[in-house]
């Protein structure tokens, strides 16, 4: 076989390029980004986000909630970086909550990144899918990363058409591709999800508004330097 020719060969090298190095292919952050320079999430005065003032208050560039209900953006995201940090109390349960397409009835239509004091037995002892890190109800961190009460977290979230990534203080602890999620009842791995998550993430589109849960299990919650950066398309 005669050797390929020059301009062959440097032909193949930026096709294979393109396929490796497309915008579509984009990995997630191997550290947390610098985000000084990306879009803050809500506004400091929320005039941006939907949510009750008489649960949520921004103080100090701390947000937390009263009660147990959501704050959510006006606009809706796809392919993005979500960054921020959070911080728990003891037995605290709360989620990112992100590609909601109905924030009425918002659970079964988005998908959450779980918060949770894992450190809790209240927590400890339930499913790994309902543990920090994971996307509750449907698949578990690879590990419990989260830090004890007190000590703020931070969260780096990725997600790219049907693929989400959970970076937590550091570690890249989730990993899912929404399309393996076809059944309302079971995960791809044969275990049950809970009844109230009856829509199958391979029905979701990929896009939608982006929530904070509020003062759940009364524990609470805070977030703070809360940002985002837009992915192409």
């Amino acid at each position: 076989m005669k050797p390929l020719s020059i301009t062959v060969w440097a032909t193949s090298l930026t096709l294979i390029a393109l396929v490796f190095c497309s915008p579509h292919q984009e990995i997630p952050p191997t550290t947390h980004p610098d985000t000084s320079s990306w879009q803050d999430l809500f506004a400091a005065d929320l005039s941006n986000a939907v949510y009750s003032d008489t649960v949520w208050t921004f103080s100090d560039g701390i947000l937390t909630a009263a009660q147990d209900q959501n704050i959510w953006t006006k606009e809706i995201f796809s392919n993005f970086i979500l960054d921020l940090e959070f911080r728990t109390a003891d037995s605290t349960n709360s989620g990112v909550v992100v590609h909601c397409t109905n924030i009425e009835d918002w659970i079964p239509n988005s998908v959450e990144i779980q918060i949770a004091d894992d450190y809790a037995p209240k927590w400890a002892n339930m499913p790994r899918t309902w543990q920090c890190g994971a996307i509750f109800g449907h698949l578990p961190a690879s590990k419990s990363n989260v830090k004890k009460p007190g000590e703020w977290n931070r969260y780096t979230i990725t997600c790219r058409d049907s693929m989400i990534w959970v970076m937590l203080n550091g570690e890249l602890v989730t990993e899912m591709n929404m399309k393996l999620w076809k059944s309302a009842t079971h995960n791809p791995d044969g275990s049950e999800i809970p009844p109230w998550l009856n829509r199958p993430f391979a029905e979701l589109e990929p896009k939608g508004q982006i929530g904070l849960q509020g003062k759940h299990a009364e524990a609470p919650i805070w977030f703070r330097n809360i940002k985002i950066k837009r992915l192409d398309s």
